[in-house]
């Protein structure tokens, strides 16, 4: 039998997922808990052969959780089950050490074959977010920009023409336009408005 604690900031979810799985006998719910925090001292009070875990919580969110599990060392293997299928949700709770990571809406026997395979150590992917790691493992690497180059957006972000950085920067407007032609390929924008915002997106340029 599999123990399992559950992790979800909303009571009716936890109640829902326990009445499932407490009506399977291949699973026992162990615990449940409402937040990052208090999962971890449930943990380690009944020793979990799986958690399945939400990401977005209060106190805690689901990816510290996940690396304060494996900082613990704690055996037990940690199942996503949210409602957020982004790159940003999707790829830091992968590399935190989840095991798997599946949407809320997934049918009630692929969540239990989900848990078997999991309890096994196998990973465990909804399709779309399947789509979502492949699609960052074919994408080419993001290129750094350089100095100048962020030298020059940054001028541009306060509103310099092309003109007025070359003259601060003491370069001609030719190579302003050529460093700027660079940051968009490394950035993967077209015109100078996206790649001052994406440069922004990624902290690359201080919001003076």
């Amino acid at each position: 039998m599999i123990g399992l604690l559950i992790v979800d900031d909303h009571p009716v979810v936890r109640d829902g997922l326990r009445g499932m799985f407490a009506a399977d006998d291949r699973f026992t719910v162990l615990g449940e808990a409402g937040n990052g925090r208090e999962a971890l001292t449930v943990a380690r009070a009944v020793n979990p052969d799986v958690v399945l875990l939400d990401l977005r919580m209060p106190v805690m969110d689901g990816v510290t959780t996940i690396r304060e599990l494996k900082a613990s060392g704690s055996a037990a293997r940690v199942l996503v089950l949210t409602t957020y299928d982004t790159d940003s949700d999707v790829l830091p709770a992968i590399k935190a050490g989840a095991t798997g990571y599946l949407l809320k809406d997934t049918p009630r026997e692929e969540l239990f074959r989900a848990v078997l395979s999991a309890h096994r150590g196998e990973s465990v992917l909804s399709p779309a977010v399947a789509g979502r790691l492949m699609g960052e493992l074919r994408s080419p690497a993001k290129e750094p920009l350089s100095q100048r180059e962020l030298e020059v957006l940054t001028l541009i972000a306060r509103g310099c023409t092309n003109r007025e950085t070359a003259g601060r920067l003491f370069i001609s407007e030719a190579t302003v336009k050529t460093h700027l032609l660079h940051a968009y390929a490394k950035l993967g924008v077209r015109d100078r408005a996206s790649a001052v915002a994406t440069a922004f997106e990624r902290g690359l340029l201080g919001r003076e």
